[in-house]
């Protein structure tokens, strides 16, 4: 009775949300980090790393939800992964397309072809840089984080504090100020957190991540500070606001704007999506006698 007892009380404690969500991201960073060196070699062997280091880290997340969570994990259902990661992909390119191109249109940015630049290299490296990073950051935040503070009933709270820490994680990338990290936390952090809580899908937010730092690099804009070597170089005039300075398109005012204004109208889609399911969840009334 003993041994039960203390097997259940050792099974509970696994369970709780921020227990689970501190060992999955314990996890899924150790992976990063073993694979880390192997991903920046450059070239296709990188991207063949990287697809592997995301592999093991999905692996991670699925066995952490699987065992310690004791719950489902449709998110990463291989069943609409496809439509999910290609409508991801889309947003994130049309958002940071559009704000790079409103960006240009006041003046701030200025682009020319790269015709030094080796296009297989530039995108390779663009591939797999964007792809490690939405993956693991994705699966840690959106994954892990939102979703055990959202299993304790505090939605808000999870999207604000997701957003939060996003931000606070962008901080010690080069460039950075407190303006950089507030930024992020708007547009990434929010932006994302809203797009998983619209569709409940990881596939769709890796995508939208992927696309948003792969179209920086292309584009030779910085991602979050990290210089890229794009297909483009891009000049810079005029104020930091607009530009985002040193730090790239994501310390300017455009794509927060711009993101608040999708994450408005993806958070109304999340209520409708709530709406339906507590229609859907409400026990039918009881037939009339004689039915």
């Amino acid at each position: 009775m003993k041994n039960d007892r203390k097997l259940g009380a050792q099974g509970s404690f696994w369970r709780f949300p921020i227990v689970w969500m501190i060992a999955g991201a314990i996890g899924i960073v150790l992976i990063n980090m073993l694979f880390q060196q192997l991903t920046e070699q450059g070239g296709i062997v990188s991207l063949i790393f990287t697809l592997v280091m995301g592999f093991l880290a999905l692996l991670v997340y699925k066995l952490t939800m699987t065992y310690l969570a004791r719950r489902p994990t449709p998110e990463i259902s291989r069943k609409r992964a496809g439509i999910e990661s290609v409508l991801g992909m889309l947003i994130g390119t049309l958002f940071i397309a559009g704000s790079a191109f409103m960006i240009m249109a006041l003046g701030g940015y200025s682009f020319q072809w790269a015709s030094s630049a080796d296009t297989s290299s530039v995108l390779l490296a663009s591939i797999g840089s964007a792809l490690g990073g939405a993956i693991v950051e994705e699966l840690i935040f959106r994954g892990l984080m939102l979703q055990a503070i959202d299993q304790l009933g505090r939605r808000p709270l999870a999207l604000a504090v997701t957003s939060l820490f996003f931000g606070i994680a962008h901080l010690g990338n080069p460039g950075a100020t407190l303006w950089s990290g507030f930024a992020i936390a708007l547009e990434a952090g929010v932006l994302l957190g809203a797009a998983f809580l619209w569709r409940r899908n990881l596939w769709f937010t890796m995508g939208l991540h992927f696309a948003w730092n792969a179209i920086e690099g292309l584009l030779g804009i910085p991602v979050s500070g990290h210089p890229a070597n794009g297909l483009f170089t891009v000049q810079v005039h005029g104020a930091a606001l607009l530009t985002g300075g040193n730090f790239g398109l994501e310390g300017s005012i455009v794509p927060v704007v711009v993101s608040l204004l999708i994450s408005i109208a993806m958070l109304i889609g999340t209520a409708r999506n709530r709406r339906i399911e507590v229609r859907n969840c409400q026990p039918r009334r009881s037939r009339t006698i004689g039915e």
